[in-house]
């Protein structure tokens, strides 16, 4: 078995990778006891759908977000909507400029095809 650093993976599967993890991460944020107003924990189902549908920017909600949700809990879903709203790969690249790393061929090509530009 190759180590995961070695692992080549299309663009796809790249921008997959991408979206799943800003998902999961989001949802555990939300699931901590900071997150909601009354400090408890959110069950993992709810804060698993608020996170994608706050990525994936369709609105729909289980737990109304002003009453629900705390301050801490609502800069996780505003962040959540701001970079599902950009794009994880733009937010990705964006970030690796900010920290001053080049971006190569390979990521390149996968924020191509996440825009599905023909050159950029």
């Amino acid at each position: 078995m190759r180590p995961l650093h070695k692992l080549k993976l299309s663009s796809f599967q790249v921008i997959l990778l991408g979206f799943a993890a800003v998902i999961l991460i989001g949802a555990f944020l939300l699931m901590l006891p900071i997150s909601s107003k009354e400090g408890a924990v959110t069950p993992f189902s709810d804060a698993l759908f608020t996170s994608t549908s706050a990525v994936c920017v369709t609105g729909l909600i289980v737990q109304d977000t002003a009453t629900y949700w705390s301050y801490f809990g609502q800069a996780v879903i505003l962040i959540l909507i701001q970079i599902g709203g950009l794009g994880v790969v733009t937010v990705a690249a964006s970030v690796s400029i900010l920290s001053g790393r080049k971006i190569g061929l390979g990521q390149l090509s996968t924020m191509q095809e996440a825009m599905s530009a023909t050159s950029v």
